[in-house]
């Protein structure tokens, strides 16, 4: 995940000035700060409050200039470095249900203050795909024009972000590129995890939200960092995911023959899921280098041997937007 390849080496060569990475302690943050390193970034400032200090003490290690901050507070936003590239990370959904005054400020009201903030930068914001509404799985997933219908409070929060992302794109000129992520999968966390653990223990796997995408972390990675040039005023929307539509029963198969285990399941698939095509974006970038079949592969290796995870379930399976 933290391999550059020749074009992000390219793109990230091209910066002269410094880049900032803000939630560089999420669940992306460290893989994609270690890319930008390797790839040549003359600066990478890692931004966050760094709760838990073996973040930072990894971030230091690869060469990452760390800075704490909570970046809901005004005075150490301002106190931030001024810098022309910002890749805008931070935000929040592990939790989000019974915390949903701390998950509008982070996914709504953060955005906003970041645009006022850094009104002259290039700024590559991560939002969610789950500001879509769900669509028919025949459909090949949802595109940017598609109507969205944000489900629960964590997706609407998510969509706020976008509506002030854009407001102050417009307003001031600033170069934005919005990214709809669908699922970033890794070996300890993804979808592809949830269903491999559940294969493991035998636990019978909800259907109902029957269809996903999943990209690799690395190529998702990859993506972001050649993402600058796609700045613009108003601000550039594209989808962020995997090329294919998997199926969860399928892939539970898959995981079942590598691990020797009859996969368990409960109800039926349902004819719509929360899906995205991305084909807009590869036709700028290219698509992903890794394969489903190569991911499912890999995770299932991992969780035989009891390797560990993040501990985040992403919760897939909820059709009624409660994560």
């Amino acid at each position: 995940m933290t391999q550059p390849s020749p074009e992000v080496i390219s793109a990230i060569r091209k910066i002269q000035d410094d880049i900032m990475l803000l939630g560089a302690a999420g669940k992306m943050g460290p893989t994609l700060a270690e890319l930008l390193v390797k790839a040549g970034a003359k600066r990478l400032f890692g931004v966050s409050r760094f709760l838990d200090g073996l973040h930072r003490q990894y971030l230091d290690s690869v060469g990452v200039t760390t800075i704490s901050c909570d970046l809901l507070e005004d005075d150490a936003l301002k106190a931030l470095p001024d810098v022309e590239h910002i890749l805008l990370l931070a935000g929040h959904k592990f939790g989000s249900t019974g915390n949903e005054p701390l998950t509008w400020a982070m996914n709504g009201l953060l955005p906003a203050k970041i645009m006022q903030r850094f009104p002259r930068s290039k700024i590559v914001y991560v939002s969610s795909g789950n500001v879509y509404r769900f669509c028919q799985v025949s459909s090949g997933g949802a595109k940017e024009s598609d109507d969205l219908e944000p489900v629960g409070e964590y997706a609407q929060s998510r969509l706020a972000g976008e509506r002030m992302i854009q407001y102050y794109s417009q307003r001031n000129g600033t170069r934005v590129t919005i990214l709809r992520l669908f699922y970033a999968t890794e070996l300890r966390y993804g979808i592809i995890l949830d269903i491999a653990q559940r294969v493991k223990a035998r636990t019978p796997i909800d259907l109902a939200m029957g269809y996903f995408n999943q990209i690799w972390q690395g190529d998702a990675n990859a993506h972001l960092a050649r993402s600058f040039p796609l700045c613009q005023s108003p601000a550039n929307v594209l989808n962020l995911t995997g090329a294919e539509i998997l199926s969860v029963r399928e892939v539970a198969r898959q995981m079942g023959a590598i691990m020797g285990i009859e996969p368990l399941f409960k109800g039926q698939e349902s004819e719509t899921a929360l899906l995205g095509n991305s084909s807009a974006l590869f036709q700028l970038l290219g698509a992903p280098t890794v394969r489903p079949s190569q991911i499912v592969e890999w995770v299932a290796h991992w969780v035989m041997q009891e390797n560990p995870t993040l501990n985040k379930p992403t919760k897939y399976e909820a059709r009624n937007g409660k994560f």
